[in-house]
Order: structure tokens, then C-alpha cells, then sequence
């Protein structure tokens, strides 16, 4: 972990911004498919869950990008 807090807020505030965007894209992807049964077009269904792992996969990597933030504040001897 980097002594500098500054890095890796930088680094969470750009991933929390991703993460936004991707929560929306997937909102707008759920509202989009309301009218469409599962697996009625493969191309839909497979965009749908590769942009939902996709945002699974972001999640995760923000999280832990926020707990380093926390560890870096939290960090004894400061």
C-alpha cells in the first residue's frame, strides 16, 4: 500500500465514476428489457449479462479500492 493517501483517493473517486455509469447503463439495460421474455434474442440476453459482470466485476474492484482508502486514514502512527 502506498504511504500517501492522495493516490488512491484519486484512484477511488475515478472508479466510484465508473461505477455510476455502469450502474446506470445497467438501469437503463433493465428498463429497455421489461418487454422481452429471457433469451428471446441471444445477442440482447448476452449483452445484458456481460455488461451485468462487467458491473459485478467494477463493484468489487471499487470496494476494495475504497477499504485501501479507509486502511490508509485508519493506518496507526499518523
Amino acid at each position: 500500500m502506498p504511504e500517501d493517501p492522495g493516490p488512491a483517493q484519486n484512484r477511488f473517486r475515478s472508479d466510484f465514476v465508473v461505477e455510476m455509469a455502469l450502474i446506470a447503463a445497467v438501469s437503463i439495460y433493465l428498463v429497455i428489457a421489461q418487454g422481452q421474455a429471457v433469451g428471446e434474442s441471444l445477442a440482447f440476453t448476452v449483452t445484458g449479462a456481460g455488461l451485468m459482470a462487467l458491473a459485478t466485476y467494477w463493484t468489487l474492484h471499487t470496494i476494495r479500492d475504497g477499504l485501501e482508502v479507509i486502511a490508509l486514514r485508519l493506518r496507526p502512527g499518523k
